[in-house]
């Protein structure tokens, strides 16, 4: 274990963020250090930097909550962690409340969001409560052909698709269809795959719907060629051909824009599920009655619950959710050049950021 610790810190948004030396070897009970192996850049840190979403800890304040590394250092009644590879969660539930008792861990009032409530991943080492960590079986990962810091994207990116395709109950004979296949769209493709619905993408990317024809998705539609109702239509006709339910649709909106959140309303159909998952301050104008006429369901997701982690985990080392075509890494100390180059869209694949590189 190193001795010399340092972090790189937001002070303002927009500004470069600064590489600070700090102490994290004195966690409290119950308290882990975990040194960093990867960590990665989400469209959330993103809102924070650029468009000065709120957070919660004053600045300066280390962004990142993917987090991926090993347990070097614990404090009292943690010890049983002490050396293991851990995934931490994007959300820290306190695991003592009624609510995480009641399984709402994802809403527990204590909660501890890495880079935004405490600091957070883009550093080399990081002090998280051991409540809801990950185990990571390593022989299993090579097995899978993945390095530690590959991994620290399920930590959001898979996890938080995961969690709304299990809340919306997508199983065998379901239609999926995921609006907007970037960082974690692309995954939710996947993830409801593995869980047997047939799925269709939508994008205005066809780059990104050519891979996701390979990784899931038994229908593409680039939104820039085929809107509005016709949209539906072909929809409507893909199912028809093969089979497949006219009814109770499993629709997640993953772009965390209008136009997207507007698409993925405009699909709804007669008991159909609407899961939200992408983010944006941007407002839209909705009918809500639709959701009376057609009986339909719309639910949140805010993160995972950290006892969904293992199993979203055991999708990716099984080879259900592939990570590998989606993922770049870059050293931490590139941390202001490629916020700007994945914030202007020059980088397009979700971009981990490892202190020591691929480990």
């Amino acid at each position: 274990m190193s001795n010399v610790a340092y972090r790189w810190s937001m002070t303002a948004v927009g500004e470069p963020m600064i590489k600070s030396e700090f102490d994290p070897f004195s966690p409290a009970a119950g308290e882990v250090v975990v040194e960093v192996a990867g960590c990665g850049v989400c469209h959330t840190d993103l809102g924070y930097y650029y468009d000065g979403v709120r957070f919660n800890h004053a600045p300066p304040l280390t962004l990142g909550h993917e987090i991926s590394g090993r347990v070097v250092a614990t404090g009292a009644g943690a010890e049983a962690w002490q050396g293991k590879a851990v995934l931490i969660p994007a959300v820290v539930p306190c695991g003592t409340c009624d609510l995480c008792l009641s399984g709402h861990g994802t809403i527990c009032r204590k909660q501890q969001m890495p880079g935004n409530d405490i600091q957070g991943g883009f550093g080399t080492h990081i002090t998280v409560p051991s409540t809801g960590l990950c185990p990571v079986d390593e022989q299993r990962l090579q097995a899978a052909g993945y390095a530690l810091s590959d991994i620290s994207v399920v930590a959001d990116a898979v996890t938080t698709p995961y969690q709304a395709a299990v809340q919306a109950k997508v199983g065998p004979g379901d239609l999926a269809i995921v609006v907007g296949v970037g960082g974690v769209g692309g995954y939710a493709v996947q993830v409801a795959r593995a869980l047997g619905a047939t799925v269709v993408a939508i994008d205005v990317d066809q780059a990104k719907l050519d891979l996701m024809a390979n990784h899931g998705a038994s229908l593409t539609i680039n939104t820039r060629e085929v809107h509005g109702r016709d949209l539906k239509k072909k929809i409507l006709a893909f199912v028809k051909e093969n089979k497949l339910p006219e009814t109770c649709w499993k629709i997640f909106e993953c772009s965390g824009s209008t136009a997207g959140q507007e698409t993925a309303y405009g699909l709804l159909t007669f008991g159909a599920t609407l899961s939200v998952v992408g983010f944006t301050m941007d407002k839209l104008e909705l009918r809500l009655s639709n959701l009376m006429a057609f009986h339909a369901s719309a639910l949140g997701n805010w993160g995972c619950l950290v006892e969904l982690y293992p199993e979203a985990l055991d999708l990716v080392l099984d080879g259900k959710v592939d990570l590998k075509p989606f993922i770049v890494t870059h050293q931490l100390d590139e941390i202001n050049e490629v916020f700007h180059d994945v914030h202007a869209r020059k980088i397009t694949r979700r971009v981990i950021l490892a202190p020591k590189g691929r480990i």
